[in-house]
């Protein structure tokens, strides 16, 4: 354990605390280490790609050649960097540090004296550095800042720490004034965070400083907009607006500024925001960004207030086919949960992060792991969809944009640490996965435990006792929202503990090493309608099974069938079944719906009503994430209610 936030509730464990075995997440982290980052630091090299390391070579004086890539490919290519220094942690494969000190070399050549660096801004002859917010400046710098935090907690090296001192010194002079012009500046705030990380792992108060003054700056001054959450200052808030990464990576940088400061009023802002996020724009698969175009919903300043993109869109307006959701959003959503979740041990947030990590987040990559996608919308009608910013029929390998691909892989890798936490009370078990987990606990005493599940699969979960505490400790299980009959035995005997939905169990006593805790999540299918206001969805139901959205795709269905012709009547049963050739290995559900064909089958607009003719089809539905690997296909997340 390191540098604990002195308002947090829960306590990091060690970077290296757990070791996955097989199982889902276990699979997952070998397939970053083996294909994922592999493939990805290729396309960090094709020319044409939205991200590449060439830009650090030529800035470097290295290599001739003409920028590359967005004005954000940087800290896109920091993001795989920081992945690597995770897989290193997991793996110890010297390699990974060969490969990373050549490129921390590189970058050392490319800053500037005074400890600017933006490769994008100083291979441009027509832009003058801090003019534009669009030009990604401090997301490039911020993600500099975490990566470096990073290989410098896992390795022990300074070199990459060195050129991020050296430039948070200088955004320290440059921000700490205040300068009204740079009020607004952030567009993407991923510097908040990295100021916190460095904070961190350096302990100089200057760089928690500045995070503060960036959250202080942010909607300051007039003239900010909704787009990057800069017109109405944060302890103000009562929506999210905006765009849904730069709104998730500032209230990132926020909770961890109140982790370390107890701003209670900061707080309050910061989880008015979430009400409203999490109740009214977020989608069942814990995607944020509704609107690829549109405007921002300010009723207290008269309707909408400004144009914004790739954004979080009106209260209840959740359109399916036109959702973007891009998977950094979904991301940063998880990101912004994970530091709720330890700042207050409210499993409310866990729930919120598992289901973006199952859902909205693996739907990103492709099951090779080789190619990606960047929106994750819920309906899909195959070859006809039309295709809207950043939408496309199949996943790529580079793309112009090339943040999501980054953002996933380094989720994948530092996935253990979101697994367990520690307090006072003993160690928390957020996510349930086969590994092993060896940790000290507050008290100085040791634990060691080892999970065994097929989860979410099969909702069993054995825990076993390796190394008991020396004192009494509790394990503080997670009992989803949804999991509305669990039951637990301690060593074989049924235990009376409550087991309420969306809290944690605490299972305390004096452990004893074989101890075996058995865990029981029923997983039974589930029916799951939206709010009535949420019109798109209205009079639909979508399918569940534990963490996992299901998806009706069109290669499932006979020829002539239509993914729009199939409706879900009310007694709908569902069976789910094994399907280990499918997709990777897949829990499949089995149902008969009713499909139901138009009696007018014109291309009209529209018609009169009453022609309908109903009969029975059955289908096989699939998890969500496992949706576009096989071609250009329909699909939908929601289904009609039959009449």
């Amino acid at each position: 354990m390191g540098h604990k936030p002195p308002y947090q509730k829960l306590e990091a464990l060690s970077h290296d605390a757990v070791s996955w075995k097989d199982g889902f997440w276990g699979n997952l982290h070998q397939l970053c280490r083996d294909t994922v980052l592999p493939s990805m630091r290729k396309a960090l090299d094709e020319p044409d790609n939205g991200a590449v390391f060439s830009n650090f070579h030529i800035a470097a004086g290295l290599r001739e050649g003409e920028r590359k890539g967005t004005m954000w490919s940087d800290g896109d290519c920091y993001k795989w960097m920081e992945a690597m220094c995770h897989m290193y942690g997991a793996t110890r494969d010297e390699a990974i540090i060969d490969e990373l000190d050549e490129l921390i070399d590189v970058i050392a050549q490319a800053q500037e004296d005074d400890g600017y660096i933006s490769t994008a801004m100083q291979l441009s002859d027509d832009k003058e550095y801090w003019t534009n917010h669009r030009d990604h400046e401090l997301y490039n710098m911020g993600h500099l800042l975490t990566a470096a935090s990073v290989h410098h907690r896992i390795t022990g090296k300074d070199n990459f720490l060195q050129i991020a001192i050296k430039q948070a010194d200088y955004l320290y002079d440059l921000f700490m004034p205040r300068p009204p012009e740079l009020a607004h500046f952030g567009f993407n705030p991923s510097n908040t965070m990295g100021a916190i990380d460095l904070y961190r792992v350096t302990g100089d108060a200057r760089y928690l400083e500045l995070a503060a003054c960036f959250v202080d700056m942010r909607g300051s001054q007039p003239g900010g907009g909704d787009q990057n959450q800069a017109m109405v200052p944060l302890r103000e808030e009562t929506r999210a607006v905006g765009h849904a990464v730069t709104a998730g990576y500032l209230y990132c940088g926020a909770t961890d500024v109140v982790a370390e400061t107890g701003d209670e009023e900061l707080l309050a802002g910061l989880l008015r925001i979430w009400d409203n996020a999490i109740h009214s724009k977020m989608y069942i698969t814990g995607g944020t960004s509704a609107q690829h175009h549109g405007a921002s919903e300010r009723p207290e300043f008269g309707g909408s207030a400004t144009d914004v993109h790739e954004a979080f869109g009106y209260e209840y307006s959740l359109p399916n086919a036109t959702a973007y959701n891009e998977t950094c959003a979904n991301i940063a959503n998880a990101m912004w949960n994970w530091r709720l979740l330890n700042l207050s041990g409210d499993a409310k947030y866990t729930d919120i992060v598992e289901l973006v990590l199952y859902n909205s987040m693996l739907s990103s990559m492709s099951l090779d792991g080789i190619t990606f996608c960047y929106t994750n919308p819920l309906r899909w009608y195959g070859a006809d969809h039309p295709l809207l910013s950043q939408d496309a029929y199949e996943r790529w390998y580079i793309s112009r944009c090339y943040c999501c691909p980054t953002n996933t892989a380094r989720t994948i890798a530092l996935l253990h640490n979101w697994f367990y936490s520690a307090s006072d009370e003993g160690l928390w078990i957020h996510l349930y996965g086969s590994n092993s987990v060896n940790t000290a606990l507050p008290d100085g005493s040791s634990i060691a435990l080892t999970q065994q599940t097929d989860y979410p699969w099969d909702d069993t979960i054995r825990i076993s006792i390796d190394e008991a505490p020396a004192n009494e400790a509790s394990l503080m299980l997670r009992i989803p929202g949804w999991a509305d009959a669990a039951s637990l035995r301690v060593n074989g005997e049924t235990s009376d503990l409550p087991l309420n939905p969306g809290t944690y169990a605490n299972l305390r006593r004096t452990w004893q090493a074989d101890d075996v805790v058995e865990l029981r999540l029923p997983m039974r299918p589930r029916l799951v309608k939206a709010q009535p206001k949420a019109e798109e969805i209205r009079n639909h139901v979508a399918v569940m099974r534990g963490p996992l959205v299901y998806c009706l795709e069109g290669v499932d269905l006979p020829d002539d069938v239509s993914i729009l012709e199939v409706h879900a009547p009310r007694d709908m049963q569902l069976e789910a079944r094994r399907e280990n050739d499918l997709l990777g290995g897949v829990t499949v559900l089995k149902g008969r719906t009713r499909r139901v064909l138009e009696g007018d089958q014109s291309e009209a607009l529209y018609f009169d009503a009453g022609n309908e003719h109903e009969e029975d089809l059955d289908v096989t539905l699939i998890p969500y994430y496992a949706w576009n690997n096989r071609g250009i296909t329909e699909m939908t997340v929601w289904l009609p209610r039959s009449t």
